[in-house]
């Protein structure tokens, strides 16, 4: 049986790949430009405030698409 993936508008989520590792309960990469500038002031995307210019999406199953240092609009993903 195919799995039918639906793109759905709409997401109002928070990413932000910053939070210290004793804050949250799963395993989580840092974010590349946080760690390239020693900050955590950077984050992917922050419902109603900002999208990074590096956030290329989410795949499943919670995988964050990321084109740091290119801006690119058209990214293939590394696998």
């Amino acid at each position: 049986m195919d799995i039918v993936i639906h793109k759905l508008r709409g997401a109002n989520m928070d990413i932000d790949l910053a939070t210290p590792a004793d804050d949250i309960a799963w395993q989580q990469d840092a974010c590349p430009w946080n760690q390239a500038e020693s900050t955590k002031i950077h984050r992917c995307a922050v419902k109603n405030v900002s999208l990074c210019p590096h956030f290329r999406g989410v795949e499943y199953l919670d995988t964050l698409l990321c084109s740091y240092p290119s801006s690119n609009k058209i990214v293939k993903p590394n696998d």
